[in-house]
C-alpha cells in the first residue's frame, strides 16, 4: 500500500514538473515573438523617418541653391547697374525705372531672405526631431540589446534546464523499473497476507460461533451480551449499596441464571471441547478511590464464586476448576450519550474464555512474519 502511495506521488510530481517546463518554453517563445515584433515595427518607423528627413533635405537643399542662384543673379544685376552707372547716362525715367527694379529685387531678397530664415528655422526643428529619433533609436537599440542578452541568458538556462529534465527522465525511469520491481514483491506479499487472514479469520471466528451456538441454546431465558457472550447482572439486585455481602433474595435468581448460562455451554458438545474458562467479574461505577472500589468489586466477584460452589449443579458437572473470580474496580464503566451510567457500570459479569492458546500463538506468528 505505500509503495503504491509512493509511485502516485512521483508519479504526480513529475507530471507537475513537466507542465511546468512546457509552460515556461511557452512563455519563452511568447517573449521572443513580442521582442521580434517589436524590433521589427521600431525599424519600420525609423526607416520612415528616415525617408521624410532625406526629402526634407533634398527640398532645403533645393531650396539654397535657388537662393545661391537668385543672390548670383543679384550679384549680376547690381554688377550691371554699377557698370552701367559708370558708361552710360542715364536718363531719369531710366533711372526710376532702375530704381524700381532694385526696390522689386530688394523686396524679392528681402522675402528670399524670409524665406531662408523659416527654412533655417525648420531645418533647426528637422535637425532636433531627427536628434531626438536617434536618441530614440539609440534608447531602441541598447533595449533590443538587452532583450537579446536575456534571451540569450534564458536560452542557457532553458538548455541547462533541459540537460537536468533528461537527467531527471533517467531517475525517473529507474525510479520506475525499482517501483515495478518492488509492486510484483508487493503483489506477492499482498497474496501472503490475504491468505493470512483467512487463517486469522478462521482462529478467531472460534468464539464467535460459540456465542451464536451459546444463544441458541439459551433461546429467550437469559440475555447475553452479543459481541463477547458475557452474562450481565446488575449489583444492586445482588448486593446493598457498599456491602458484599449476598442478598438472601437473589440466591435463587442467580442460581437459576448461572445454571441456564453454564449448562448451555457445557451441555453443548462442540462448547464444552473450546471451553477454558467460566470468569465471575465484579465492576463498579467511579465514586470513590480505585483501591476500595477494586477491593469491593473482587469481594462482590468471590461473593459470587462462593455461592455457586455451594450448588449441587457445580459439583455434579465439575465446574469448580472452571471457576475464576476477579474485580476490576471501575476500570470498564459503561457510558450512554458521553456520560457515565452508574447503575449499569456496578454490575456483576459471567463470562467465558476459550482454550485458544494455539490459536492466539497462530495468530502471533502471522503478525510476526516479515
Amino acid at each position: 500500500m505505500f509503495y503504491k502511495n509512493d509511485k502516485d506521488d512521483n508519479t504526480n510530481f513529475w507530471i507537475s514538473y513537466a507542465d511546468l517546463m512546457a509552460g515556461l518554453l511557452f512563455v519563452f517563445i511568447l517573449l521572443i515573438g513580442a521582442i521580434v515584433v517589436k524590433s521589427i515595427v521600431l525599424k519600420s518607423n525609423l526607416d520612415n523617418k528616415e525617408s521624410s528627413l532625406e526629402s526634407s533635405m533634398k527640398m532645403l537643399l533645393l531650396r539654397d541653391s535657388e537662393v545661391q542662384k537668385l543672390k548670383k543673379l543679384l550679384d549680376d544685376r547690381a554688377n550691371e547697374l554699377k557698370e552701367s552707372q559708370d558708361t552710360l547716362i542715364i536718363t531719369k525715367d531710366a533711372l526710376k525705372l532702375k530704381t524700381e527694379e532694385i526696390v522689386n529685387l530688394n523686396n524679392i531678397l528681402l522675402s528670399q531672405n524670409m524665406k531662408i530664415d523659416d527654412f533655417n528655422s525648420k531645418i533647426i526643428i528637422i535637425q532636433n526631431l531627427f536628434n531626438e529619433a536617434n536618441t530614440s533609436l539609440n534608447t531602441q537599440n541598447k533595449k533590443i540589446q538587452d532583450y537579446e542578452s536575456k534571451v540569450l541568458i534564458l536560452s542557457n538556462e532553458l538548455s541547462n534546464k533541459n540537460d537536468i529534465l533528461k537527467l531527471k527522465d533517467k531517475e525517473l525511469l529507474d525510479l520506475l523499473r525499482s517501483i515495478e520491481e518492488r509492486q510484483s514483491k508487493y503483489d506477492v506479499l499482498i497474496a501472503k497476507l490475504q491468505a493470512q487472514k483467512a487463517k486469522i479469520k478462521d482462529l478467531t471466528g472460534i468464539k464467535i460461533k460459540v456465542i451464536s451456538e451459546l444463544k441458541q441454546s439459551l433461546g429467550g431465558n437469559v440475555k447475553i451480551d452479543p459481541k463477547s457472550g458475557s452474562l450481565r447482572l446488575a449489583s444492586n439486585i445482588l448486593f446493598d449499596k457498599g456491602s458484599s455481602e449476598l442478598k438472601e433474595s437473589a440466591k435463587i435468581e442467580l442460581q437459576n441464571v448461572f445454571i441456564n448460562y453454564v449448562g448451555a455451554l457445557i451441555s453443548n458438545k462442540s462448547i464444552r471441547a473450546q471451553l477454558d474458562r467460566v470468569v465471575i467479574e465484579g465492576h463498579t461505577d467511579s465514586d470513590g478511590g480505585y483501591l476500595y472500589n477494586l477491593n469491593l468489586s473482587q469481594q462482590r466477584a468471590y461473593a459470587v464464586m462462593n455461592y455457586l460452589l455451594t450448588l449441587d449443579f457445580t459439583s455434579d458437572n465439575n465446574i469448580k476448576p472452571l471457576l475464576v473470580a476477579s474485580g476490576r474496580s471501575y476500570l470498564d464503566t459503561i457510558y450512554k450519550d458521553n456520560l457515565e451510567d452508574k447503575d449499569a457500570s456496578r454490575r456483576i459479569e459471567i463470562k467465558f474464555s476459550l482454550r485458544n492458546d494455539d490459536a492466539m500463538n497462530e495468530i502471533e506468528r502471522i503478525l510476526d512474519f516479515e
